[in-house]
Order: C-alpha cells, then sequence, then structure tokens
C-alpha cells in the first residue's frame, strides 16, 4: 500500500487573518514562495509517483514547486481536496468570526457544523478521505503519493488515519507548507510524521517488506 505525504500550502496574504476559504485568486505571498521552494528542496531526494493538488491557487503553486525539476511528474488537480465550502464565513477575518454563536461548535463538535450557506464539515472529511482512498487504490504498491492540501483537510484526513471522531480533529494540526505522511497498509494506517517543518526524509523512502502490526511496546 501507498505512502501518503500531505502538504499543506504555503503562506498567502490572507492566511492567519482571514478564513480565505474559496476566495479566488489567492496567490502565495513572498514568504509562503520561499517555503514552496525550500519544501521542494527538502523532499528532493523522495520518488514521488504522483503529486496531486487542490485547485486553488495557492495549492498549485506550493506543488508546481514539488513537482519543478522531476522529469515528467505532472500536477494532477482533484476539487475533493479543495478547501472547505465555508460559505457566508468565506473572506471575513477570524477575529470577527470567533464571536459567532457557530464559532463555539466548530471548535468542539464540528461534525455538527454545516458552515451558512456552504458545507458540512463531516461532507468535507468524506470526500476528501474518499479522494485519497481512491488515488491509493490506483497506485502499484509501495508507492508515494503528495497530496497538497489546506489546513482542514489536512486535519481530516488525519483524524480518519488516526480513528478519530471528527470531534477531535481540533486536536491536530497542520501549519503551513508542513509535511504529515501517513503510510498505509492493509490492515490500518501509521501516521509516521505529523506537522513536520523541517524533519530529515531518510524514514519517507519505501521500504520492501512493510507489515500492518504495530510494534508491541512502541518499536526502536
Amino acid at each position: 500500500m501507498a505512502t501518503l505525504l500531505l502538504v499543506r500550502h504555503g503562506l498567502t496574504e490572507m492566511t492567519g487573518p482571514v478564513l480565505a476559504g474559496w476566495t479566488p485568486e489567492v496567490h502565495l505571498n513572498e514568504r509562503g514562495r520561499t517555503q514552496a521552494a525550500e519544501l521542494a528542496a527538502r523532499l528532493a531526494p523522495v520518488p514521488l509517483d504522483l503529486v496531486v493538488a487542490s485547485p486553488l491557487d495557492r495549492c498549485q503553486e506550493t506543488a508546481q514547486a514539488v513537482v519543478a525539476g522531476r522529469d515528467g511528474l505532472q500536477v494532477q488537480t482533484d476539487d475533493r481536496f479543495g478547501e472547505v465550502r465555508y460559505g457566508d464565513w468565506t473572506g471575513r477575518p477570524l477575529e470577527e468570526l470567533a464571536k459567532e454563536d457557530l464559532w463555539k461548535v466548530v471548535q468542539a463538535h464540528p461534525s455538527a457544523v454545516r458552515f451558512p450557506g456552504g458545507e458540512a464539515m463531516a461532507d468535507a472529511q468524506h470526500r476528501a478521505v474518499t479522494a485519497v482512498r481512491e488515488w491509493n487504490d490506483g497506485l502499484k504498491p509501495d508507492a508515494t503519493f503528495l497530496v497538497c492540501s489546506h489546513g482542514d483537510i489536512i486535519k481530516s484526513i488525519v483524524a480518519d488515519a488516526l480513528g478519530l471522531h471528527l470531534d477531535q480533529f481540533q486536536r491536530i494540526q497542520a501549519d503551513p507548507a508542513s509535511v504529515t505522511v501517513i503510510r498505509y497498509t492493509e490492515m490500518r494506517p501509521f501516521v509516521v510524521r505529523l506537522n513536520d517543518n523541517g524533519g530529515k526524509v531518510d524514514d519517507l523512502l519505501a521500504k520492501s517488506g512493510q507489515d500492518s502490526d504495530a510494534p508491541v511496546g512502541g518499536g526502536a
């Protein structure tokens, strides 16, 4: 089964103060472009069989940085990895949204949330996890593929891999330009790395003879 590298896009001018969502024409800023270049350099030793990205510009630009210099590798696009559709919340400052009654529900019970004029968090998780499984099924054993997506989408995929209820996904963090690694096996996924912003990549290289058993006691 495949190894998935989940990459969050680099910084934009809206990242942090504003809920960008599906706002069009949100590009990486100077720092975000630097993050994408540094990420690409760090992942250069890792052979990638596939790169898929959200259709939004900030993810496309981050993914393009990763494939630059990799002969024959093109960025595939899948809308299911697009940001949560936040509806009427899109483009609003987070400081302002934090005063909404729905904000507390988003924090404590995201599985119950449907954004006004937008999407349910549970539906967003379902589409993203379904996309991961479908791309995974089409790859050869021991393949490594990269998906460039958004914070809440990445957190929801990780929650699924950990067997966590969606209401626990706010305990997971996915920073801009971070790498989260999930290794899928026949029995269960293993979350190998979470929100990595600068670690080495030696343990991301494919290994033969991987099985589905977790080491008792944690392993060496």
